[in-house]
């Protein structure tokens, strides 16, 4: 499954996740007019959404003994959704246990160690979120930005010349939970956007019980 060179950067940490665009626009150094929030969460969306390929990677901190879940995927990724790179995850009696995998519209396929072939696995078994699924245009990270409620706007912050603003706000645990399956559906989720001002998403950390 070849893909282009990424155009985004997915992180995700302890009980944060971090979202780190690349090759964004330089914007300027004025802070720009205020603009209905919502309006421009859209706006970035669809930037988002139109980036042709992605560099996703995932990170799980200090995961509870007996855990089995996600502690590490590292790979590219599209909007068909699809996923391909390394992924590593720990089990009952079975330790860290890396595995090439890849996933293409909801078919995931993992090769462990020296094992010769690709076979069929089922990422919930693992408490793991399909990595593909997280990069789908239509339910994947991008939408997001578009179920957040209760929105405020932060303090602007500079990266460079470049002024961000702050959009702060709430997703609802089962939202979370569709994505990551280890998310708490019961909770809310802070969520922090962090855009220029072309409306390019910058990054975003989002907190929460995973």
């Amino acid at each position: 499954m070849p893909l282009s060179r990424p155009a985004r950067l997915l992180t995700v940490s302890g009980l944060a996740l971090l979202l780190v665009t690349g090759g964004c626009s330089g914007g300027s150094a004025d802070a720009p007019p205020e603009r209905d929030i919502s309006a421009r969460l859209e706006s970035a969306r669809s930037r988002l959404d139109d980036a042709a390929s992605l560099k996703i990677r995932l990170v799980s901190d200090d995961l509870p003994d007996g855990t089995v879940g996600l502690v590490e995927a590292d790979g590219f990724g599209n909007h068909d959704p699809a996923f391909e790179g390394v992924v590593t995850i720990v089990g009952a009696g079975l330790g860290q246990v890396d595995a090439d995998v890849v996933s293409v519209k909801g078919d995931v396929e993992a090769k462990v160690g020296f094992v010769p072939r690709f076979t069929p696995v089922d990422p919930a078994d693992l408490g793991a979120p399909d990595p593909a699924a997280l990069l789908s245009a239509d339910n994947g990270v991008s939408s997001w930005l578009t179920q957040s409620d209760q929105l405020t706007v932060g303090e602007d912050s500079r990266d460079g010349e470049t002024i961000l603003t702050s959009i702060r706000g709430e997703l609802p645990g089962a939202v979370v939970q569709q994505l990551i399956p280890t998310a708490d559906e019961t909770a809310a989720f802070d969520v922090v956007y962090r855009l220029d001002d072309d409306d390019a998403l910058r990054d975003a950390a989002i907190t929460g019980p995973f």
